[in-house]
């Protein structure tokens, strides 16, 4: 009897797996890169697909990546669509940007998705889980004869350069600040190295504290850094500030570049009031050090800026809020229906006629005329002809010139949309104005991921 109920279990357990490998066969995602190989600092585009031949009927969230040795970017997610050994698929597309900052290489993590799509011949979305493949990224170490503590990878850097106070009369005891500004394009700003402040015989140097920042639009991303020094002139006589050096490598030329702030060469005056020195002297060191100490004071008992306690009293507000919303939303979906009438309505829409018309406009907007192409066909497709083809629209809807047009582009073979684009708007206007009932040809389950992320 024991056997008996081994094999049945063993027998369910075989065609629950079956089931599963038949339900992932029209899943499977993909991990690209632009480069294999890079510098220190040089980022990696990093491309992560899910795609499926069917549809999502819920939007996939890749969330935050993590990369060890790295740091990581996300950008934006894109509708994609593949046709791979005969078949279509459709998916989405997340694109990160991967900047090295260890001198090892690097591993792309093998990641965990859970997407929710029907079986092929289904119409019910199931919950599943993606794996990706992990990844090698080579990372090239700083060529020998660069120096690695300022080292840059940048398509792009400008520099500004301001100074605080007289440069034509300065006096022992005076005090003038220099502060050097840079942007850099398509890095970070962790990745832009500091200023090296060279001593200076009888001058002493307190560097200020840094700025930095980042910026990031949904194609690029900038950094900046802000830094100064403050000089305290000790002896009379001519000095020398020497000049700085700011070099950065562009990865799209293969060359490094170079930008030189000039050095200058100041005429210390003598001052008779030479016991203000040490007092300003110690003016200086106390005010650098109170900006340490007050920096690492706001890190230690500050959280985003806050004290705890206002952190704590905000947070509870917020918790209630949400709180609140999420019971009026439950209620106004789910009591009231409002989420099964949009889900409705976006289904509908998703495979209308106007969904694909828009999405054939934003394909010529690209210039490809094959892309075009195959967005114009797509969006025929949802009509209602007798048979979906250019020729059939043009004979029940187009006007005289369309099917001119069309004959020459027969004689010729060169369709280009773009030409024609004018042609295809005049008819889908004359196809609607004598369409007597709605495009009834809809699924109320398609759920465009894109939208989502």
């Amino acid at each position: 009897m024991v056997k008996i109920h081994r094999n049945i279990i063993i027998c369910l357990l075989l065609l629950v797996s079956t089931a599963n490998g038949f339900g992932q066969g029209h899943l499977y995602s993909e991990v690209t890169f632009d480069r294999s190989k890079v510098y220190v600092g040089e980022p990696v585009e990093v491309s992560i697909g899910i795609y499926t031949s069917t549809w999502f009927t819920k939007g996939v969230n890749f969330g935050n990546i993590k990369v060890n040795g790295a740091f990581s970017v996300y950008f934006r997610s894109v509708a994609s669509s593949k046709r791979v050994n005969g078949k279509n698929y459709s998916g989405v597309v997340a694109i990160y940007n991967v900047f090295p900052y260890d001198n090892q290489d690097l591993e792309f993590p093998s990641l965990e998705l859970n997407v929710e799509t029907p079986n092929e011949g289904d119409s019910k979305g199931v919950r599943r889980t993606i794996k990706t493949n992990p990844r090698k990224i080579t990372v090239k170490p700083v060529p020998n004869n660069y120096k690695s503590d300022q080292w840059l990878v940048s398509t792009g850097v400008t520099v500004q350069e301001s100074w605080q106070g007289d440069l034509n009369n300065v006096k022992v005891g005076d005090v003038i600040q220099r502060r050097i500004y840079r942007n850099a394009y398509r890095t970070v700003s962790e990745l832009i190295p500091p200023i090296h402040w060279d001593s200076i015989e009888n001058i002493s140097l307190y560097p200020t504290r840094a700025e930095i920042k980042s910026e990031k639009t949904k194609t690029s991303i900038s950094a900046s850094r802000s830094e100064g020094v403050r000089y305290l002139f000790e002896k009379e006589g001519p000095v020398t500030l020497p000049e700085i050096a700011i070099t950065w490598w562009n990865p799209r030329q293969n060359k490094l570049f170079k930008r030189t702030l000039a050095a200058r060469t100041i005429d210390v005056l003598p001052n008779p009031d030479l016991g203000m020195l040490e007092s300003v002297r110690d003016s200086l060191q106390i005010a650098q050090t109170s900006s340490q100490e007050n920096d690492s004071e706001k890190v230690a008992q500050t959280i985003f800026g806050l004290s705890l306690k206002q952190f704590l009293t905000y947070l509870f507000i917020a918790l209630i809020l949400l709180l609140s919303i999420y019971k009026f939303l439950r209620w106004l979906l789910f009591k009231k229906g409002l989420l099964n009438q949009w889900r409705r309505k976006k289904a509908a829409y998703l495979i209308s006629e106007t969904y694909f018309f828009k999405l054939f406009l934003s394909k010529v907007s690209d210039k490809n005329n094959a892309v075009s192409l195959t967005a114009l066909y797509e969006w025929i497709d949802h009509l209602e002809l007798s048979e979906p083809t250019i020729d059939n629209l043009a004979r029940n809807y187009g006007s005289k010139n369309f099917l001119a047009d069309l004959d020459n582009i027969e004689k010729s073979g060169d369709f280009k949309v773009i030409d024609q684009l004018h042609h295809i708007k005049e008819a889908r206007q004359n196809y609607l104005k004598q369409r007597n009932s709605p495009d009834q040809n809809t699924s109320p389950n398609w759920i465009n991921p894109s939208s989502f992320s």
